[in-house]
């Protein structure tokens, strides 16, 4: 199962290189930094550090700027449907947010490579949860790979989607949450 760790700009600042040690033995890091006034710098810091620890890097929502810093991939939100062909194009990774079996499917037939289905658990601002019943019967009816994101705090929500035969899960408080 897969690890998809996202940043959290609160406690992450992609300038301290010390800072990147909560990350170990994840699969994709997550570049998002909703708040940052100069993105794209901060995003090549990202970039440039992470190699130094040969993370596959994503980029949030700006899949020009992903492959200008040559970075693995992408990750779109699910009203940027139109852009996974133009992202595929440049040679990334895609990842796709979606919250509804409709938005993934769409994910799917426009050729992502990966979505995150959200929230499982309860979150901050995010709504109802889905849990992890949905969970299990979405990636029982698409095709696509599926990555659980949403409220996974504990070891014991890894085994619950573990368990639904979802390709991994993606998390901010986790990972901050295990140093």
């Amino acid at each position: 199962m897969i690890k998809y760790a996202i940043t959290d700009p609160s406690f992450f600042n992609p300038q301290n290189i010390d800072n990147y040690y909560i990350y170990k033995d994840v699969d994709f890091l997550l570049f998002r930094d909703k708040s940052a006034s100069c993105y794209a710098q901060v995003a090549n810091l990202f970039i440039e550090n992470s190699k130094k620890f040969n993370y596959k890097t994503i980029i949030h929502q700006d899949y020009i700027l992903a492959k200008e810093l040559k970075a693995y991939g992408v990750h779109l939100n699910s009203k940027q449907l139109i852009a996974i062909e133009r992202a595929k194009e440049l040679g990334l990774f895609v990842v796709v947010s979606t919250h509804t079996l409709k938005e993934a499917r769409e994910a799917d037939i426009s050729g992502a490579d990966a979505i995150t289905y959200s929230p499982i658990y309860s979150t901050p601002n995010k709504g109802k949860p889905k849990g992890i019943d949905v969970l299990k019967d979405l990636v029982d009816a698409i095709n696509i790979k599926v990555i659980a994101l949403g409220g996974i705090v504990t070891s014991e929500h890894i085994k619950e989607i573990e368990r639904s035969n979802s390709w991994g899960f993606a998390s901010i408080r986790y990972f901050r949450n295990s140093i």
